[in-house]
Protein backbone atom coordinates (compact mmCIF):
# COMPACT_ATOMS: atom_id res chain seq x y z
CA UNK A 1 0.00 0.00 0.00
CA UNK A 2 1.61 3.40 -0.98
CA UNK A 3 0.61 5.79 2.24
CA UNK A 4 -0.12 9.39 1.90
CA UNK A 5 -1.49 12.26 3.33
CA UNK A 6 -3.91 15.16 3.28
CA UNK A 7 -2.76 18.99 4.20
CA UNK A 8 -5.60 20.95 4.81
CA UNK A 9 -9.62 19.96 5.69
CA UNK A 10 -11.68 21.94 3.89
CA UNK A 11 -14.11 21.08 0.85
CA UNK A 12 -11.46 19.64 -1.11
CA UNK A 13 -9.41 17.58 1.14
CA UNK A 14 -12.28 15.39 1.70
CA UNK A 15 -12.90 15.02 -1.93
CA UNK A 16 -9.01 14.47 -2.55
CA UNK A 17 -9.90 11.61 0.45
CA UNK A 18 -13.20 9.81 -1.39
CA UNK A 19 -11.15 9.45 -4.93
CA UNK A 20 -7.79 8.27 -3.24
CA UNK A 21 -9.87 5.44 -1.65
CA UNK A 22 -11.35 4.71 -4.95
CA UNK A 23 -8.00 3.54 -6.03
CA UNK A 24 -8.16 0.17 -3.83
CA UNK A 25 -3.57 0.42 -2.96
CA UNK A 26 -3.38 3.67 -1.40
CA UNK A 27 -3.90 4.29 2.44
CA UNK A 28 -4.80 8.16 3.62
CA UNK A 29 -2.75 7.70 7.14
CA UNK A 30 -2.63 11.13 8.26
CA UNK A 31 -4.26 14.92 7.81
CA UNK A 32 -3.13 17.90 8.38
CA UNK A 33 -4.91 21.10 9.50
CA UNK A 34 -4.06 24.40 11.16
CA UNK A 35 -5.18 23.47 14.67
CA UNK A 36 -4.83 19.83 16.05
CA UNK A 37 -7.80 19.98 17.27
CA UNK A 38 -9.50 20.41 14.16
CA UNK A 39 -7.02 18.05 12.64
CA UNK A 40 -8.52 15.25 15.36
CA UNK A 41 -12.20 16.41 14.59
CA UNK A 42 -11.55 15.73 10.80
CA UNK A 43 -9.23 12.41 10.85
CA UNK A 44 -12.54 11.10 13.54
CA UNK A 45 -15.09 11.96 10.71
CA UNK A 46 -12.96 11.17 7.90
CA UNK A 47 -11.55 7.65 9.70
CA UNK A 48 -8.24 8.58 9.26
CA UNK A 49 -5.84 7.30 12.08
CA UNK A 50 -3.03 10.31 12.74
CA UNK A 51 -4.30 13.78 12.48
CA UNK A 52 -1.19 16.36 12.98
CA UNK A 53 -1.12 20.64 13.38
CA UNK A 54 2.54 20.94 11.93
CA UNK A 55 3.56 19.75 8.30
CA UNK A 56 7.34 19.33 9.60
CA UNK A 57 6.05 16.83 12.22
CA UNK A 58 3.49 15.30 9.70
CA UNK A 59 6.36 14.99 7.02
CA UNK A 60 7.73 12.43 9.71
CA UNK A 61 5.55 10.38 9.24
CA UNK A 62 6.80 6.86 9.45
CA UNK A 63 6.69 5.39 5.87
CA UNK A 64 4.77 8.14 4.11
CA UNK A 65 5.04 8.73 0.40
CA UNK A 66 2.70 10.96 -0.65
CA UNK A 67 1.56 14.66 0.43
CA UNK A 68 -1.80 16.16 -0.91
CA UNK A 69 -1.58 19.79 -0.59
CA UNK A 70 -5.29 21.35 -0.08
CA UNK A 71 -4.53 24.51 1.71
CA UNK A 72 -5.55 27.83 0.85
CA UNK A 73 -3.79 29.34 -2.06
CA UNK A 74 -1.40 31.81 -0.20
CA UNK A 75 0.13 28.40 1.46
CA UNK A 76 0.51 26.49 -1.69
CA UNK A 77 4.20 27.41 -2.86
CA UNK A 78 5.74 27.02 0.46
CA UNK A 79 4.12 23.84 1.27
CA UNK A 80 4.79 22.15 -2.18
CA UNK A 81 8.57 23.12 -1.32
CA UNK A 82 8.20 21.79 1.95
CA UNK A 83 7.32 18.39 0.60
CA UNK A 84 9.49 18.12 -2.09
CA UNK A 85 12.42 19.35 0.29
CA UNK A 86 11.72 16.42 2.52
CA UNK A 87 11.81 13.76 -0.21
CA UNK A 88 7.90 13.09 -0.54
CA UNK A 89 5.68 13.16 -4.32
CA UNK A 90 3.16 16.08 -4.35
CA UNK A 91 -0.04 16.66 -5.15
CA UNK A 92 -1.24 20.18 -5.13
CA UNK A 93 -4.26 21.96 -4.88
CA UNK A 94 -4.30 24.77 -8.10
CA UNK A 95 -3.38 27.62 -8.45
CA UNK A 96 0.30 25.84 -8.18
CA UNK A 97 1.65 28.84 -6.01
CA UNK A 98 0.59 32.82 -6.22
CA UNK A 99 3.59 34.11 -8.85
CA UNK A 100 5.27 32.62 -11.59
CA UNK A 101 8.50 33.61 -9.82
CA UNK A 102 7.42 30.56 -7.43
CA UNK A 103 6.08 28.62 -10.22
CA UNK A 104 9.76 28.34 -11.99
CA UNK A 105 11.11 27.14 -8.95
CA UNK A 106 9.05 24.67 -7.84
CA UNK A 107 9.39 23.21 -10.78
CA UNK A 108 12.90 23.39 -10.80
CA UNK A 109 13.11 21.62 -7.42
CA UNK A 110 10.47 18.98 -8.44
CA UNK A 111 12.72 18.20 -11.49
CA UNK A 112 16.09 18.16 -8.90
CA UNK A 113 14.48 16.19 -6.48
CA UNK A 114 13.07 13.98 -8.66
CA UNK A 115 9.21 13.52 -7.76
CA UNK A 116 5.90 13.11 -9.12
CA UNK A 117 3.97 15.53 -9.11
CA UNK A 118 0.88 16.91 -9.78
CA UNK A 119 -1.86 19.74 -9.88
CA UNK A 120 -5.26 19.14 -9.77
CA UNK A 121 -6.93 20.38 -13.29
CA UNK A 122 -9.73 17.91 -12.59
CA UNK A 123 -11.35 18.77 -15.68
CA UNK A 124 -9.42 17.47 -18.41
CA UNK A 125 -9.92 13.83 -17.08
CA UNK A 126 -14.11 13.86 -17.98
CA UNK A 127 -14.56 10.79 -20.54
CA UNK A 128 -16.19 13.59 -22.62
CA UNK A 129 -13.30 16.28 -22.57
CA UNK A 130 -10.91 13.12 -23.10
CA UNK A 131 -13.19 12.02 -26.17
CA UNK A 132 -13.36 15.90 -27.71
CA UNK A 133 -9.41 15.79 -27.15
CA UNK A 134 -8.86 12.74 -29.05
CA UNK A 135 -11.27 13.75 -31.77
CA UNK A 136 -8.52 16.87 -32.94
CA UNK A 137 -5.77 14.48 -31.86
CA UNK A 138 -7.33 12.26 -34.88
CA UNK A 139 -7.71 15.20 -37.03
CA UNK A 140 -11.78 14.58 -37.18
CA UNK A 141 -12.07 18.14 -36.65
CA UNK A 142 -10.11 19.53 -39.14
CA UNK A 143 -8.15 22.47 -38.63
CA UNK A 144 -9.67 23.74 -35.19
CA UNK A 145 -9.68 27.90 -36.25
CA UNK A 146 -11.71 28.83 -32.93
CA UNK A 147 -12.14 28.03 -29.23
CA UNK A 148 -13.98 29.90 -27.35
CA UNK A 149 -16.79 29.40 -23.96
CA UNK A 150 -16.85 30.11 -20.38
CA UNK A 151 -16.53 29.36 -16.74
CA UNK A 152 -19.63 30.48 -14.57
CA UNK A 153 -21.09 30.11 -11.01
CA UNK A 154 -23.13 32.59 -8.88
CA UNK A 155 -21.81 31.84 -5.20
CA UNK A 156 -20.50 35.06 -5.11
CA UNK A 157 -23.53 36.65 -6.70
CA UNK A 158 -25.13 38.65 -3.34
CA UNK A 159 -22.97 41.48 -1.88
CA UNK A 160 -23.38 39.19 1.75
CA UNK A 161 -21.11 36.31 -0.16
CA UNK A 162 -17.64 36.42 1.10
CA UNK A 163 -14.75 34.22 1.63
CA UNK A 164 -11.09 33.96 1.52
CA UNK A 165 -10.66 34.07 -1.71
CA UNK A 166 -11.29 38.08 -1.50
CA UNK A 167 -8.74 38.72 0.40
CA UNK A 168 -5.68 39.08 -2.20
CA UNK A 169 -3.35 38.07 0.44
CA UNK A 170 -4.09 34.65 0.76
CA UNK A 171 -5.89 34.16 -2.59
CA UNK A 172 -4.04 35.66 -4.84
CA UNK A 173 -4.42 39.21 -6.95
CA UNK A 174 -6.44 37.36 -9.55
CA UNK A 175 -9.71 35.61 -8.28
CA UNK A 176 -12.53 34.14 -10.60
CA UNK A 177 -9.82 34.16 -13.32
CA UNK A 178 -6.86 32.12 -11.02
CA UNK A 179 -9.51 31.03 -9.28
CA UNK A 180 -11.95 28.72 -12.13
CA UNK A 181 -10.61 30.94 -15.65
CA UNK A 182 -7.71 28.48 -14.98
CA UNK A 183 -9.33 25.18 -14.90
CA UNK A 184 -10.89 26.53 -18.60
CA UNK A 185 -7.20 27.39 -19.76
CA UNK A 186 -5.82 24.35 -18.84
CA UNK A 187 -8.85 21.82 -20.37
CA UNK A 188 -8.74 23.72 -23.57
CA UNK A 189 -5.25 23.49 -24.13
CA UNK A 190 -5.26 19.93 -23.38
CA UNK A 191 -8.29 19.25 -25.67
CA UNK A 192 -6.45 21.51 -28.38
CA UNK A 193 -3.10 20.57 -27.71
CA UNK A 194 -2.62 24.00 -28.01
CA UNK A 195 -1.15 27.25 -25.89
CA UNK A 196 -2.50 30.61 -25.04
CA UNK A 197 0.04 32.69 -26.45
CA UNK A 198 -1.16 36.05 -26.09
CA UNK A 199 -4.45 37.65 -24.13
CA UNK A 200 -6.12 40.62 -23.93
CA UNK A 201 -8.41 40.95 -20.57
CA UNK A 202 -10.80 42.99 -18.97
CA UNK A 203 -11.54 42.57 -15.23
CA UNK A 204 -14.39 43.71 -13.51
CA UNK A 205 -15.43 44.18 -9.51
CA UNK A 206 -19.20 43.59 -9.17
CA UNK A 207 -19.14 44.16 -5.60
CA UNK A 208 -16.33 46.99 -4.62
CA UNK A 209 -17.11 46.33 -1.24
CA UNK A 210 -18.78 42.99 0.61
CA UNK A 211 -20.39 42.26 3.80
CA UNK A 212 -18.43 39.99 5.27
CA UNK A 213 -20.36 37.85 8.02
CA UNK A 214 -18.53 37.59 10.81
CA UNK A 215 -19.18 33.70 11.32
CA UNK A 216 -17.02 31.95 8.84
CA UNK A 217 -18.43 31.15 5.87
CA UNK A 218 -17.33 27.48 4.13
CA UNK A 219 -16.93 27.64 0.38
CA UNK A 220 -19.98 27.47 -1.80
CA UNK A 221 -22.11 28.56 1.61
CA UNK A 222 -24.22 30.94 2.21
CA UNK A 223 -24.38 33.75 5.33
CA UNK A 224 -26.91 32.68 7.95
CA UNK A 225 -25.98 35.99 10.39
CA UNK A 226 -27.23 39.47 10.14
CA UNK A 227 -23.28 40.28 11.53
CA UNK A 228 -21.47 41.62 9.02
CA UNK A 229 -18.56 44.01 8.90
CA UNK A 230 -18.03 45.87 5.44
CA UNK A 231 -14.58 44.41 3.25
CA UNK A 232 -13.19 46.31 0.00
CA UNK A 233 -12.72 43.96 -2.63
CA UNK A 234 -9.76 44.43 -4.85
CA UNK A 235 -9.92 40.85 -6.67
CA UNK A 236 -12.50 40.48 -9.64
CA UNK A 237 -15.59 38.80 -10.03
CA UNK A 238 -16.02 39.18 -13.93
CA UNK A 239 -13.89 38.97 -16.81
CA UNK A 240 -13.90 38.61 -20.59
CA UNK A 241 -10.43 37.61 -22.33
CA UNK A 242 -9.45 37.23 -25.61
CA UNK A 243 -6.97 34.44 -26.62
CA UNK A 244 -4.64 33.73 -29.40
CA UNK A 245 -3.10 30.32 -29.53
CA UNK A 246 0.11 28.78 -30.77
CA UNK A 247 -1.21 27.57 -34.12
CA UNK A 248 -2.74 31.73 -34.58
CA UNK A 249 -6.21 29.99 -34.06
CA UNK A 250 -8.67 32.42 -31.89
CA UNK A 251 -10.57 32.12 -28.96
CA UNK A 252 -12.93 34.24 -26.45
CA UNK A 253 -13.32 33.07 -22.20
CA UNK A 254 -15.62 34.34 -19.87
CA UNK A 255 -15.41 34.07 -16.26
CA UNK A 256 -17.67 34.84 -13.84
CA UNK A 257 -18.44 34.18 -10.25
CA UNK A 258 -21.63 35.89 -9.91
CA UNK A 259 -24.21 34.31 -12.98
CA UNK A 260 -27.20 33.76 -11.17
CA UNK A 261 -28.45 30.01 -11.34
CA UNK A 262 -25.03 28.81 -13.03
CA UNK A 263 -24.24 26.60 -10.22
CA UNK A 264 -20.17 25.35 -12.08
CA UNK A 265 -20.37 25.51 -15.65
CA UNK A 266 -17.50 25.11 -17.17
CA UNK A 267 -18.18 25.55 -21.17
CA UNK A 268 -16.15 24.79 -24.25
CA UNK A 269 -16.54 25.15 -28.29
CA UNK A 270 -14.45 24.21 -31.05
CA UNK A 271 -14.87 25.11 -34.07
CA UNK A 272 -13.45 22.72 -36.49
CA UNK A 273 -12.83 23.65 -40.74
CA UNK A 274 -14.59 19.53 -40.74
CA UNK A 275 -17.29 19.98 -37.53
CA UNK A 276 -17.76 21.63 -34.25
CA UNK A 277 -17.22 19.99 -30.88
CA UNK A 278 -19.01 21.43 -27.55
CA UNK A 279 -18.97 20.38 -23.80
CA UNK A 280 -20.64 21.61 -20.88
CA UNK A 281 -19.84 20.28 -17.23
CA UNK A 282 -23.24 20.25 -16.11
CA UNK A 283 -24.12 17.97 -18.37
CA UNK A 284 -21.04 15.94 -18.29
CA UNK A 285 -21.97 12.93 -20.02
CA UNK A 286 -23.07 14.57 -23.38
CA UNK A 287 -20.41 15.75 -25.93
CA UNK A 288 -22.23 18.10 -29.11
CA UNK A 289 -20.95 17.32 -32.66
CA UNK A 290 -21.96 19.96 -34.51
CA UNK A 291 -22.03 20.15 -38.65
CA UNK A 292 -23.03 22.08 -41.54
CA UNK A 293 -23.75 19.26 -44.16
CA UNK A 294 -25.93 16.98 -41.80
CA UNK A 295 -27.45 16.68 -39.03
CA UNK A 296 -25.55 17.63 -35.49
CA UNK A 297 -25.27 14.83 -32.96
CA UNK A 298 -24.64 14.27 -29.47
CA UNK A 299 -22.04 11.74 -28.19
CA UNK A 300 -22.82 9.86 -25.00
CA UNK A 301 -19.91 8.84 -22.38
CA UNK A 302 -20.64 5.07 -23.73
CA UNK A 303 -17.72 3.13 -23.65
CA UNK A 304 -18.00 1.34 -26.87
CA UNK A 305 -19.13 4.48 -28.90
CA UNK A 306 -15.85 6.18 -28.15
CA UNK A 307 -12.87 6.57 -30.08
CA UNK A 308 -10.61 3.32 -28.34
CA UNK A 309 -7.75 5.59 -27.13
CA UNK A 310 -9.95 7.15 -24.03
CA UNK A 311 -12.82 4.50 -23.80
CA UNK A 312 -11.18 3.60 -20.30
CA UNK A 313 -11.93 7.10 -19.07
CA UNK A 314 -15.54 5.79 -18.76
CA UNK A 315 -16.05 3.42 -16.11
CA UNK A 316 -19.75 2.19 -16.59
CA UNK A 317 -21.87 1.10 -19.16
CA UNK A 318 -23.65 4.10 -21.17
CA UNK A 319 -26.51 5.43 -19.12
CA UNK A 320 -24.71 4.98 -15.84
CA UNK A 321 -24.24 8.76 -14.55
CA UNK A 322 -20.49 9.47 -13.91
CA UNK A 323 -19.72 13.12 -13.02
CA UNK A 324 -17.11 15.40 -10.98
CA UNK A 325 -15.82 12.54 -8.42
CA UNK A 326 -15.25 10.68 -11.22
CA UNK A 327 -12.99 12.45 -13.36
CA UNK A 328 -10.84 13.05 -10.01
CA UNK A 329 -10.96 9.85 -9.44
CA UNK A 330 -9.36 9.42 -12.78
CA UNK A 331 -6.93 12.27 -12.38
CA UNK A 332 -5.44 10.73 -9.43
CA UNK A 333 -5.31 7.35 -10.74
CA UNK A 334 -3.06 8.65 -13.23
CA UNK A 335 -0.89 10.14 -11.00
CA UNK A 336 -0.86 7.38 -8.56
CA UNK A 337 -0.18 5.17 -11.68
CA UNK A 338 3.35 7.18 -12.17
CA UNK A 339 4.32 7.33 -8.39
CA UNK A 340 4.15 3.38 -9.13
CA UNK A 341 6.02 3.75 -11.89
CA UNK A 342 8.63 6.16 -10.48
CA UNK A 343 8.04 8.41 -13.56
CA UNK A 344 5.80 10.98 -15.12
CA UNK A 345 2.47 10.15 -16.47
CA UNK A 346 3.18 12.41 -19.67
CA UNK A 347 -0.22 14.50 -20.06
CA UNK A 348 -2.44 11.86 -18.85
CA UNK A 349 -2.54 14.05 -15.91
CA UNK A 350 -1.38 17.82 -15.47
CA UNK A 351 2.16 18.01 -13.27
CA UNK A 352 4.00 21.03 -12.28
CA UNK A 353 4.82 22.06 -15.79
CA UNK A 354 1.57 22.55 -16.77
CA UNK A 355 0.73 23.94 -13.54
CA UNK A 356 3.67 26.65 -13.86
CA UNK A 357 2.75 27.53 -17.65
CA UNK A 358 -0.99 28.49 -16.39
CA UNK A 359 0.23 30.93 -13.81
CA UNK A 360 2.30 32.21 -17.00
CA UNK A 361 -1.30 32.75 -18.50
CA UNK A 362 -2.78 33.72 -15.53
CA UNK A 363 -0.12 36.83 -15.09
CA UNK A 364 -0.71 37.74 -18.44
CA UNK A 365 -4.21 38.13 -18.06
CA UNK A 366 -3.51 40.35 -15.44
CA UNK A 367 -0.79 42.59 -16.69
CA UNK A 368 -3.18 42.64 -19.50
CA UNK A 369 -6.24 44.17 -17.61
CA UNK A 370 -4.14 46.91 -16.04
CA UNK A 371 -2.33 48.16 -18.85
CA UNK A 372 -5.85 47.68 -21.18
CA UNK A 373 -3.90 46.05 -24.12
CA UNK A 374 -2.53 42.87 -25.78
CA UNK A 375 -0.28 40.52 -23.55
CA UNK A 376 2.33 38.02 -24.84
CA UNK A 377 2.27 34.50 -22.25
CA UNK A 378 5.59 34.74 -21.42
CA UNK A 379 7.54 30.97 -22.49
CA UNK A 380 7.93 28.84 -19.77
Amino acid sequence: MIKAAIIGAGFIGPAHLEAIRRLGDVDVVAICDASLEEAQKKAQQLNIPFAYADVAELLQHPGLQVVHNCTPNHLHASINRQVMLAGKHIFSEKPLCMTSVEARELLALANEKGVINGVSFVYRQFAMVQQAASLVRSGSTGRVFATHGSYLQDWMVQQTDFNWRTDAKIGGISRAVADIGSHWCDTVQFVTGQLITEVMADFAIVWPVRHAPRQQQATFGTSGTAEYDEKPIDTEDYANVLLRFADGSRGSLTVSQVSAGRKNRLYFELNGSDHSVAWDQEVPQQLWLGYRAKPNAMLSDDPSLMSPDVAASAHFPGGHIEGWPDAFRNMLSRFYGAVRNGSSGGDSYATFREGAQIMLVIEAMIQSHREQRWVKVAPL
